[in-house]
């Protein structure tokens, strides 16, 4: 007979979602503060979100992490599918070592070193710095992060339903369209949501790669808040949040219903 959780487990569940979410709900309710002072109640109020849509150095730079984290993530899908293809189909191919290194590093590879080491690189290509360089930049660490994930997937996929299709006629591409990538859609959906945010929260490499014109959305919250933190960036924040929360239910109510067609489907 199984038991139910007990009361240790129970507190400690708490404790550990409290931990991880409460600062979280603090800053969403606070962003909703009339009062200037972040840390006192003054009622509730929208006046900041107002002043977040005429900010227009915050709209800026919310429309240029916008485009780079879309770009990033796009860039990385594809890269980092074809990665871990290589990785988990290729059995040895000379060098292979060398590439599984080079692919996981950005993942234990602190970010103060891609970014310098990134900027190195475009002062002694003479590149200008400004979008596409902070684009470049996300998508070589964002990449590593959807081969992961999507090799995942790879490893446990049953080869036999593609050598089915072959064996009925249909070509390699025609076959990885129509049978491999639609099995493999949830690690692809989840990879390109991972690098989306993780483009769109960085600050430490942009701030290397960034240029004139590209000042992205971290950044500018963190010249701000050195000044203080205000109501203002909590309205900020609170977007984001409600933003990559729309997202994640968005891609979680179309993964249910396409698990749901191919049940009924059986």
């Amino acid at each position: 007979m199984r038991r139910g959780p007990g009361l240790f487990d129970l507190s400690a569940l708490t404790i550990g979602f409290a931990f991880l979410y409460l600062p979280i709900v603090i800053l969403v309710v606070f962003s909703f503060n009339a009062s200037k002072l972040v840390t006192v109640w003054g009622g509730f109020s929208l006046r900041w979100y107002a002043a977040v849509f005429a900010n227009q150095q915050l709209l800026d730079a919310a429309w240029v992490s916008l485009r780079i984290a879309l770009v990033t993530a796009t860039l990385a899908l594809v890269l980092g599918t074809m990665a871990a293809i290589a990785l988990v189909r290729i059995q040895r191919f000379p060098g292979k070592s060398l590439f599984t290194g080079m692919v996981m590093a950005p993942l234990v590879m602190p970010e103060v070193i891609t970014g310098l080491s990134l900027l190195l690189l475009f002062v002694s290509l003479d590149v200008s710095r400004g979008f596409w360089t902070v684009t470049i930049a996300h998508t070589t660490f964002a990449t590593c992060y959807v081969a992961v994930v999507v090799q995942a997937r790879l490893l446990t996929f049953d080869r036999s339903l593609e050598e089915a299709a072959m064996d009925l006629g249909a070509p390699p591409l025609r076959t990885f369209r129509l049978v491999t990538l639609p099995l493999i859609a949830p690690s692809l959906a989840g990879g390109w949501l991972l690098a989306f945010a993780l483009s769109l929260d960085d600050l430490v490499i942009a701030s290397f790669t960034t240029g004139p014109g590209a000042t992205t959305l971290p950044m500018r919250i963190y010249s701000q808040a050195r000044l203080g933190v205000t109501p203002e960036i909590n309205a900020v924040c609170t977007l984001l949040i409600g933003l990559v929360t729309i997202a994640v239910l968005t891609l979680s109510v179309i993964q249910k219903r396409r698990l749901a067609r191919e049940a009924g489907h059986r």
